[in-house]
């Protein structure tokens, strides 16, 4: 039997509104304000949600469950095997002593924490968005801040900070395509209008990161090396995107802003150099950051040993990341299992949608195609060029896998509760209450997004969520579809610093367990005001001269 999705379960669309919000307030509530471990704060979220769904939009309540399971798969493989795999890279590299020496080779570039933050968090991090997305570039940036002795709110907060501006184009574009291909956006003409918004801010999250890191003056020491590591992400991002296409933007971009911003530091440096790893310049307990230690000088020989699992690690995740290569691998092996009871049974409704649409819901488990299989050879084939026997790497995997099980435990239940929100039509009452908002619908359609990241954990996600209400809403309203398609994305990534499984995937990747409220705390300030200066952007895309002139 099919159900149908209501959105205003009852009869007054604030009340409905504020019911549908209930089950992210009681996550949110439980992990930042009342500290409690993530996964129970997902657990209550979750439970919120279940109640929600069956006794206030009258969701059958094993449909819900059927929900809820399809979810936590989709919290296991893909996001926890990236994590699980991540980690085990960073636990066989600390373990043989060669982060230690690749610590140093950072250090030897410059001893200035600022800049190690600008090279490793945006630049480094982007490129691993662009090729793999899905919690990949805050798992390894976080893991590698953490190793150079940034302290665990500085090296979990600013690696998902620094992840924004790349968001839109991550995973080989996979956002922007999917909502080109699922709402019939034409996809040259939607990925130059993001193109066309994000440039702006991916000169400004550089100068934002390090002020939130070192503060105002701290930032202005070094805004000569800031401005060449924003600019020279920002002009590839433009040109790539409306020239080329979406597919190798963050991969171009990031390549040339570390090496525009290497090959300045071999012209220039800060006067004044940056030692402290903590945010502010603030003491932190020894437990909870490393202290500065003198640069170590270390062989040709060695260097490359030690830079090696992690070159490695980008040769996988960026083959893995091939459409050709996913296709090939999901030949192979990729079994389909349409969730029974839930698959094809529940259906969207206008106005979300011109007419009733189906939801599918066919769990694939594409194993050889998952990113985080190639990260898992990656780090076995390091562990090889490392000289560790099989044994070892054994034992380091279920090593890793124990240390992590909260984490993925917390991940699952976090995927469960958004994916719930999803096919009970909870999170589209949300999404219309923005799309009520008028003439301001630019800035609130904007936030659209964010809320869609927010909740999915996904730009993908959140366009296939509310890309097509986009689209009906600036039909209505006299705006261009693309830009409002593309501010849908752009306003997302502002909402991925603090979407849950990012938060957890920081805290697991810097050790930092249990504290992902603290994390929460930190990001949240930081989203909302990105998220609004970007909306705040697109309405002047909307509506003023010259900004309107980009829109076409």
């Amino acid at each position: 039997m099919v159900w149908q999705q209501i959105y205003d379960p009852m009869g007054n669309m604030w009340i409905s509104t504020l019911l549908a919000a209930i089950p992210v307030v009681v996550m949110l509530v439980g992990l930042g304000f009342l500290h409690l471990k993530a996964h129970i704060a997902a657990g209550a979220g979750l439970v919120a949600a279940l109640l929600i769904a069956v006794f206030v939009y009258n969701m059958p309540a094993d449909m819900a469950g059927t929900a809820a399971l399809y979810g936590g798969f989709t919290g296991l493989l893909p996001i926890g095997w990236i994590v699980l795999n991540i980690i085990f890279l960073h636990q066989l590299t600390e373990q043989n002593g060669s982060f230690k020496v690749l610590q140093d080779s950072l250090s030897g570039i410059t001893e200035d924490r600022r800049i190690q933050l600008l090279l490793i968090a945006f630049s480094f991090g982007a490129f691993f968005e662009g090729a793999a997305g899905f919690g990949t570039p805050v798992a390894v940036t976080a893991a590698i801040l953490i190793g150079l002795g940034f302290s665990p709110l500085a090296a979990s907060g600013l690696s998902l900070i620094a992840n924004t501006a790349p968001v839109a184009f991550g995973a080989l574009g996979t956002p922007v395509i999917t909502l080109a291909k699922v709402h019939g956006y034409d996809l040259m003409e939607v990925t130059a209008m993001i193109g066309r918004q994000l440039p702006f801010f991916s000169v400004l999250v550089p100068f934002w990161l390090i002020w939130a890191f070192a503060g105002r003056k701290g930032m202005w020491e070094i805004w000569p090396a800031i401005l060449v590591a924003g600019v020279s992400f920002a002009i590839p991002q433009y040109l790539v995107s409306n020239f080329i296409g979406p597919e190798l933007v963050d991969i171009i971009a990031a390549i040339v802003s570390m090496v525009c911003l290497v090959g300045f530091l071999r012209v220039w440096q800060p006067k004044k150099i940056w030692t402290s790893a903590s945010l502010r310049g603030k003491d932190v307990s020894a437990s909870e950051a490393k202290p500065p230690q003198a640069v170590v000088k270390h062989s040709r020989s060695a260097l490359i040993a030690a830079w090696m699992p992690w070159l490695i690690l980008s040769v996988f995740v960026f083959i893995w990341g091939l459409p050709s290569v996913k296709t090939w691998l999901n030949s192979l092996f990729a079994p389909a299992f349409p969730m029974g009871g839930l698959h094809n049974l529940v259906e969207k409704m206008p106005p979300v949608v011109a007419q009733p649409t189906k939801e599918g819901a066919v769990y694939t488990l594409n194993l050889l195609s998952a990113t985080g299989t190639g990260i898992l050879l990656s780090a076995v084939l390091s562990a090889f060029v490392m000289k560790y026997n099989p044994v070892a790497i054994v034992r380091t995997f279920f090593k890793t896998l124990w240390l992590v099980r909260y984490s993925l435990l917390t991940i699952v239940l976090m995927l469960a509760l958004g994916t719930l929100t999803r096919y009970s039509g909870t999170d589209t009452t949300l999404g219309l209450a923005f799309a009520n908002t008028g003439v301001l619908y630019p800035f609130f359609g904007t936030l659209m997004g964010w809320l869609g990241v927010a909740l999915t954990g996904s730009d993908t996600a959140s366009n296939v969520l509310f890309g097509g209400m986009q689209k009906v809403a600036a039909e209505q309203l006299g705006l261009s579809p693309n830009l409002m398609g593309a501010a849908n994305s752009s306003g997302g990534v502002m909402g991925k610093m603090i979407d849950a499984q990012s938060i957890v995937v920081a805290s697991t990747a810097t050790r930092w367990f249990n504290h992902e409220g603290d994390i929460l705390r930190y990001v949240f300030f930081h989203s909302i005001a990105l998220a609004c200066l970007m909306g705040l952007y697109v309405t002047l895309q909307a509506y003023v001269w010259p900004f309107h002139l980009m829109v076409n």
